[in-house]
C-alpha cells in the first residue's frame, strides 16, 4: 500500500474512534479539562517529534497563515464538538461531521478554483440533511441540551471545513508535522486561556478510561490523526479528503453502541444510509453521470 491510501485508512481508523474517545475524557475531570490537557500532549509531543526529525516549524516563509488556519480550524472545532459531546451521543458526532464534504465543497470553489455546485451536488446536499432530519427526528428520544449539542457539531463542522481549505491554499510545501506543530501552538494557548476563565480547577479523581482516552487523543488524535490528516489533504482535493466523513459514522455508530450503550434505532441507520448516499452523490454524481452518458 503506498503512503498516500495507507494515511488516508489511518485518518479513518483515527477518526471513528475520536467521538468516543471525547465522550469518555471528559467523564469526570470536564470536557475542558479534557480537551485542554489533549492539546498540552499533543503540542509538546509534536513540537518535540519536528525537533527530533529536523522539522523547522518557525522561520518558514508564508507558514504563519497556515499554522493560523490549522490552530483556530483546531480550537473552534474541538471546543464545539468537546462540547456537544456531553449532550449528544458520540456516534452522532460523526453523522453530524458528515456535513464536511458538503460545507467543503460549498466553499472550496472560492478558494481553490475547485468545482462549483451543481443540480447533483444540490440534490446531494439536500438528502444528506433529510438524513439528517430522520436521525435527529425519530432517532430517539431528544435528551435536555441535545438540539443546542446538535447546533453544536454543526458549526464545529463548517469551522473544520473552512480550516481544511485554508491550509490547503496557504500550507503548500509546509511538511504535515509543521502544521501540526505549529496549529496545535496557535491552539494550546487558546484552550488554556478557555480552561482557566470557564474552569480552572484540577480534577480531584482522574478516571482510569478518561486518563487513557485523553493519552490517546493526545497522542493519536492531535499528532498522528493531524499528521496523517494534513499529508493526505496536501496531496489530494480537499473535498475528498472530507470524504473520509463517509466512511466513519457507521464505524462511530457501532463503537458507540457496543461500547457505550449509546441507542441505535432502524431511524439512525435509515438517516445514516442518506446522510452518505447525499454525499456519496454530492461528491461523484457529476463524474457518474459524465461516464454513463460518455
Amino acid at each position: 500500500m503506498s503512503a498516500v491510501p495507507a494515511a488516508y485508512l489511518g485518518v479513518v481508523l483515527i477518526w471513528a474512534t475520536t467521538p468516543l474517545a471525547i465522550k469518555w475524557s471528559g467523564e469526570g475531570p470536564g470536557f475542558l479539562f479534557g480537551v485542554t490537557s489533549r492539546m498540552v500532549i499533543g503540542a509538546v509531543l509534536a513540537v518535540g517529534l519536528a525537533r527530533l526529525s529536523g522539522v523547522r516549524v518557525w522561520g518558514r516563509s508564508g507558514a504563519l497563515p497556515a499554522y493560523a488556519a490549522a490552530g483556530l480550524g483546531i480550537f473552534g472545532a474541538m471546543l464545539a464538538s468537546y462540547w456537544a459531546a456531553q449532550r449528544i451521543p458520540s456516534g452522532w458526532i460523526s453523522v453530524l461531521f458528515g456535513l464536511s464534504p458538503i460545507l467543503t465543497g460549498l466553499v472550496a470553489p472560492y478558494c481553490l478554483r475547485a468545482p462549483g455546485l451543481t443540480p447533483l451536488r444540490l440534490i446531494g446536499a439536500l438528502l444528506g440533511l433529510a438524513g439528517l432530519a430522520v436521525i435527529f427526528g425519530r432517532g430517539g428520544s431528544m435528551a435536555t441540551g441535545a438540539p443546542v449539542g446538535i447546533a453544536a457539531v454543526v458549526l464545529a463542522a463548517t469551522v473544520h471545513s473552512l480550516s481544511a481549505v485554508c491550509v490547503k491554499r496557504f500550507g503548500k510545501g509546509i511538511p504535515p508535522l509543521a502544521v501540526v506543530s505549529g496549529g496545535l501552538a496557535v491552539a494550546t494557548p487558546l484552550f488554556l486561556l478557555t480552561w482557566a476563565a470557564f474552569d480552572g480547577a484540577w480534577p480531584a479523581t482522574l478516571p482510569a478510561r478518561a486518563a487513557g482516552s485523553i493519552l490517546y487523543l493526545g497522542v493519536m488524535g492531535s499528532v498522528v490523526g493531524f499528521s496523517l490528516y494534513y499529508f493526505v489533504l496536501g496531496r489530494v482535493d480537499a473535498a475528498k479528503v472530507a470524504l473520509i466523513t463517509l466512511v466513519t459514522p457507521v464505524a462511530a455508530l457501532l463503537l458507540g453502541h457496543f461500547l457505550n450503550g449509546e441507542p441505535l434505532t432502524a431511524a439512525v441507520w435509515l438517516g445514516a444510509g442518506l446522510v452518505i448516499t447525499g454525499l456519496a452523490l454530492f461528491e461523484f454524481g457529476d463524474r457518474w453521470r459524465r461516464r454513463r452518458h460518455g
